[in-house]
């Protein structure tokens, strides 16, 4: 057997380690948060763009935007 079909015996043979899904909203964020910064940081552009989009998903909404209160405007 070459080094690489051992390799990959022992990895099935493991199976995978499913980590426990992140208790909160903010758990997934910062999980999506860190992997879109490791994707900039080696260059895998599509990646961090897919990684983008979930993030939006991901944020909280605001659902009654249209019944906010009206932002005041400053004055000097």
């Amino acid at each position: 057997m070459t080094a690489l079909s051992v390799k990959l015996s022992r990895a099935l043979s493991r199976g995978r380690n499913m980590p426990a899904p992140p208790q909160s909203r903010a758990g997934l964020l910062a999980i999506l948060l860190r992997k879109r910064a490791t994707a900039h940081n080696i260059g895998a552009d599509d990646l961090e763009a897919l990684l983008r989009d979930q993030i939006r998903w991901a944020l909280p909404m605001q659902t009654d935007i249209e019944h906010a209160p009206p932002a005041r405007e400053l004055t000097e």
